[in-house]
């Protein structure tokens, strides 16, 4: 049996799965230790596997056309969820009104919820009642701690002396912590010891011991609680390689995230996630992706550090247009281009290992 934190859950993702909008739903079905997950609800893919949908590969998890028929077919088969999760990742993290229905059903039902949007849950009177009602919790993963529990940067950062890793993009909705978990996992086969760092909700959901939520964070705070996070893995653990997921890109206009990675964080190198086929920012027309060689250059200028490696998103790409994307990338960069989501992650980790302090 798949040992998990927090045990079975099912997944909402209604109308988002196998698009931006369910990334977190997507991060769960890849990959959680936190929990077992044992079904997503969305109508548009109703009976077919989930892995199956996003991957090309099944992985048993099957898609619900409702709450209330997931529970049936679920229950019928001896399975019982203790968690709801909210598996969508909508711009601006918005909550859409009808999926406040399936989470009353849930705590009626004396299930947990969890929640990673920025509509807290908990600042609904209703729904609290109704969790306290039935013996069961609301957690509102985005929720920030209180001031007196968030750290200031230090300068403690310098005392870590093992490879860090960052994984960048050009774009939100990219992939970065898929690749970073995938790399982490890759490291771990060949028996170098990787820590994860979450600055993500999904990457909490998914089971990342060492996190924080930069998105939520208050300002002032955001270098110190990345900061925070290196220090005690390394603290902790003493691996060989951290790697740090990484948020948004440089030059979305929505979502300039990677800036207090890079001076809080520190890595060595930084791996960068980009998509060949897109064209625009995620969720923004008209807004022209900046090229490559240019976001190339704004993190190694901010750094002071090398994009060691391009990692690519094959999305809307046939698999015969996956490799000459890569040649074709590293021809324009000089940088060495993998599809580790496709291919694996063994070459790029034999380059990475290289470097291993």
């Amino acid at each position: 049996m798949k040992k998990s934190i927090d045990g079975k859950a099912l997944v909402y993702c209604e109308g988002a799965f196998n698009t931006p909008n369910g990334k977190t739903a997507h991060g769960l079905v890849r990959f959680t230790e936190r929990y077992e997950v044992v079904g997503v609800i969305d109508s548009n893919y109703t009976g077919m596997d989930a892995g199956e949908v996003l991957d090309g590969k099944p992985n048993q998890i099957l898609i619900f056309r409702s709450f209330s028929e997931a529970v049936k077919k679920l229950n019928n088969a001896g399975i019982h969820p203790k968690y709801l999760v909210i598996g969508l990742a909508p711009d601006g993290g918005r909550l859409p009104k009808v999926a406040k229905e399936t989470i009353k059903n849930a705590l009626e039902m004396g299930w947990n919820v969890d929640s990673g949007l920025h509509d807290f849950l908990t600042n609904d009177k209703i729904l609290v009642q109704l969790a306290f009602d039935n013996g069961c919790t609301i957690r509102d993963i985005r929720k920030t701690p209180d001031r007196d529990q968030l750290h200031f940067f230090t300068g403690e950062i310098e005392k870590v002396d093992c490879l860090k890793l960052a994984v960048l993009g050009t774009d939100s909705a990219l992939g970065k912590r898929t690749t970073a978990w995938i790399l982490v996992h890759a490291f771990r086969k060949a028996g170098v010891k990787a820590e994860m760092i979450g600055t993500g909700q999904t990457a909490w959901m998914q089971g990342a011991k060492y996190s924080m939520v930069m998105d939520s964070c208050i300002n002032d705070f955001v270098s110190g609680e990345i900061e925070h996070a290196v220090v005690s893995a390394y603290k902790n653990e003493q691996p060989d390689v951290i790697i740090i997921e990484g948020q948004g890109s440089l030059m979305n206009p929505a979502y300039p995230g990677g800036f207090e990675i890079l001076a809080a964080g520190r890595p060595d190198f930084v791996i960068l996630q980009h998509a060949p086929k897109r064209l625009e920012y995620d969720g923004f027309p008209g807004y022209p992706m900046h090229p490559i060689n240019q976001q190339v250059q704004a993190i190694e200028v901010i750094s002071g550090k090398k994009v060691i490696a391009i990692t690519v998103n094959h999305e809307n790409m046939t698999d015969d247009e996956i490799l000459p994307a890569c040649e074709a990338l590293e021809k324009e960069t000089g940088i060495p281009a993998f599809d580790v989501l496709k291919f694996g992650a063994e070459p790029l980790i034999a380059l990475l290992k290289k470097h291993i302090k």
